[in-house]
């Protein structure tokens, strides 16, 4: 996997934390370096733990699958990617991200813990799929990270200054590049493209 397939596969793993990222700055009065970093540290840690995590996983599998290992790759992210673009058509104004109780902080860990978990959870599908295709793993989750730190800090900036209009098209844009990348390795592997 070359460099600029895996950053626009960071940057699709990212929009779902993103889109989050600007629902929450929506929750604050005014987003500083502390709120960015919280998401950034938050969201980029749990893309970067996700991916390694199902990429130990589909390394326990992978000589049993060898021979449809471009197949699963293909369903995992098409999935992934026509989720995050149904999520993006059925966006609603709310964002479900806000404290409920005023008072409370949004980035708390209680707050913050279970976005980070449900952001990185496809990134989990796409670690299995980096073992099927030979990734060298530490440099690409370390990539993943600090790319959805950046784009998450970005996310909750954006989200304090302009609002919540930016989160579907984030979604959209997010589940195109998964289906996009699926049917490159698929393509790939059938030696339709080079």
């Amino acid at each position: 996997m070359s460099l600029l397939e895996l950053f626009v596969l960071a940057v699709g793993l990212s929009m779902d934390a993103f889109a989050v990222s600007v629902c929450k700055g929506l929750c604050v009065p005014k987003a500083g370096i502390r709120e960015c970093g919280t998401a950034g540290i938050y969201f980029g840690g749990f893309q970067a733990l996700m991916p390694l995590l199902g990429f130990l996983l589909g390394v326990q599998f992978k000589e049993y699958i060898t021979s449809i290992d471009h197949w699963i790759a293909f369903v995992l992210l098409g999935i992934i990617g026509i989720n995050m673009i149904r999520e993006a058509k059925s966006a609603e104004e709310d964002c479900g991200v806000c404290s409920g109780e005023s008072g409370q902080n949004p980035f708390s860990f209680k707050a913050m813990l279970p976005l980070a978990v449900a952001t990185s959870i496809d990134a989990l599908a796409v670690g299995v799929t980096l073992a099927f295709l030979q990734v060298d793993i530490l440099p690409a989750i370390t990539f993943i990270g600090v790319i959805t730190f950046a784009i998450s800090a970005a996310g909750i900036r954006i989200g304090n200054i302009f609002g919540g209009k930016w989160k579907s098209k984030a979604e959209l844009v997010g589940g195109i590049i998964l289906i996009c990348m699926g049917v490159k390795i698929l393509f790939e592997h059938l030696g339709i493209i080079g």
